[in-house]
């Protein structure tokens, strides 16, 4: 990203963008550094980890092992088990350790970087929405009468996390086997195959109609920027409004000053970093000119909150 790219709008003097965490010279420790990055993705693989073991364990048990109880099963579904929907993306194939490995390994690769662009709610919210709705699509094919009617594995949600990394960093070189690869070369390549795993007569074992509405999902989600997060209820204030209020005293006194400064930290901070970040990508790619009137509102408020910070 260049300079000229931001003036006039996001110089360092109008958007305060050195103030920023990541741009300041004094910072956390190597250590603290390394072990806040990726925290989503390291909590999403270490519970895999713990499942995937859970399976291999009660897979020989005499009663229903854990596989059978959270796998996408079609028929459970119809029959009320909805919780499927989103469990299965957290199982794997017991008898593999392949199955796991490949997931969780391209879960790191691709997902700590957007986990960084996106902030840990927003991007746990994505990776979650995009299991779910792999979920869904796989009931409906079934419905149909199309593909198999058990389905278990992240695929669909690693999917839609690769999908939004290619879009991001479409010339990034990965080494597959040894060969420099560009990521989006590999995406398109993935893609292509689930498409003609898809058609008639070639649909085999493998939930490729999962893979693809993960990509579908990627996709709309860069190009929509749509932020998840924000139709997430905030549960926080809902102990204060069932708690009963206490009478008072009001003693009208004469009027002081208040200091204006800004947002309270916290959620509304996370989202307009967010926002920020995702704005501040777009100057860099498109220029100014391609802001909207709304994104133009972001640069002006957070510019006014980081002068305030730097006062």
């Amino acid at each position: 990203m260049q300079l000229s790219d931001l003036s006039p709008l996001a110089t360092e003097d109008d958007m305060g963008i050195y103030d920023r965490e990541y741009y300041r010279r004094e910072g956390p420790s190597f250590l603290a550094t390394v072990s806040q990055h990726g925290r989503i993705c390291k909590t999403l693989i270490l519970i895999n980890v713990i499942v995937f073991l859970l399976q291999v364990f009660t897979e020989q048990s005499i009663g229903a092992s854990i596989t059978d109880l959270f796998a996408l099963d079609t028929e459970a579904v119809q029959r009320g088990e909805v919780w499927r929907l989103l469990s299965y993306a957290f199982l794997h194939d017991p008898n593999s350790l392949w199955h796991i490995f490949i997931n969780m390994l391209l879960l790191w690769w691709f997902g700590t970087e957007m986990e960084d662009i996106y902030g840990p709610k927003e991007f746990l919210t994505f990776y979650l929405v995009s299991a779910v709705l792999g979920g869904i699509v796989f009931q409906l094919i079934w419905f149909m009468g199309r593909g198999p009617s058990l389905c278990l594995g992240a695929s669909g949600a690693v999917t839609a996390v690769m999908v939004l990394f290619a879009l991001h960093y479409p010339h990034r070189i990965i080494y597959v086997f040894f060969l420099p690869i560009p990521v989006w070369l590999l995406v398109v390549y993935q893609v292509a195959r689930d498409l003609f795993g898809f058609l008639p007569g070639h649909s085999g074992h493998v939930a490729v109609s999962v893979h693809l509405a993960g990509a579908a999902f990627g996709f709309i989600y860069y190009k929509s920027q749509i932020r998840l997060w924000n139709f997430v209820p905030d549960f926080s204030n809902l102990s204060r409004l069932r708690s009963r209020p206490r009478l008072r005293v009001y003693r009208e006194e004469p009027s002081r000053p208040v200091m204006v400064g800004g947002p309270p930290g916290g959620e509304s901070n996370e989202h307009l970093e967010a926002k920020l970040d995702a704005v501040l990508e777009k100057v860099a790619r498109h220029g100014q000119s391609s802001l909207t009137e709304s994104e133009r509102e972001i640069l002006q408020r957070a510019s006014e909150i980081y002068k305030r910070r730097r006062n």
